[in-house]
């Protein structure tokens, strides 16, 4: 009897809910303050006690074709959903990448989110933060002034994204059609280094496959 029930017990903790969830809960990619658990760059980022990750140019970095300077996370991702919160200075400009099948060639080889110093600009572009690259504008401009924090949630499913800036929906994008049909459907996520000050905290990914 006492087998039977010790065995009865563990087939029950296998079958458990908090088991069966496993894969779907949100992880922290900045856990414990550190940065090279999740991620990997030959970039100038760096992490704080408060957990603000902070890139900060060495003399002579400039643009935005330094792609292993980009912060890549180390997994891969199809279907997900990505929360984080950023930081630009006026003129500032980054971008969230996903969906990279070539860290060396992210630009035509995955998606990017638009971040960007938009406050205020009036017309919409693929520029704006919250735009799809290439050619989606998002329907709104929900960018914060330079020097405050924003908050993103992007969510890919199968062919379907969705990106949320500041709790207001600016972009939903069908990436079976149009200029992103041809893009890889899983890869790399990444932030990018523009060669300009840019800061994030609060990064959290759930898979969803």
């Amino acid at each position: 009897m006492r087998i039977c029930m010790l065995f009865l017990c563990g087939a029950l903790l296998l079958c458990s809910p908090v088991q069966a969830e496993s894969k779907d809960q949100w992880v922290d990619l900045l856990p414990n303050n550190q940065l090279d658990k999740h991620w990997t760059t030959t970039g100038n980022w760096s992490i704080n006690d408060e957990g603000v990750v902070t890139l900060e140019p060495r003399p002579g970095e400039s643009g935005w074709k330094r792609y292993d300077a980009y912060l890549w996370l180390n997994d891969q991702a199809r279907n997900f959903e990505v929360k984080f919160d950023y930081k630009t200075q006026p003129k500032g400009n980054s971008g969230f990448y996903f969906h990279v099948a070539d860290r060396d060639d992210p630009v035509s080889q995955g998606i990017e989110v638009q971040i960007y110093d938009s406050h205020g600009q009036d017309k919409l572009t693929d520029h704006t933060s919250g735009g799809v690259i290439p050619r989606i504008p998002p329907s709104a401009n929900a960018a914060k002034p330079a020097g405050e924090w924003n908050h993103f949630e992007i969510r890919c499913v199968d062919d379907q994204l969705t990106v949320k800036l500041n709790g207001k929906v600016v972009n939903k994008v069908d990436l079976s059609e149009g200029p992103l049909a041809t893009r890889p459907k899983s890869g790399y996520i990444g932030f990018q280094d523009h060669g300009l000050p840019f800061q994030l905290r609060d990064i959290h990914l759930k898979k969803l496959d």
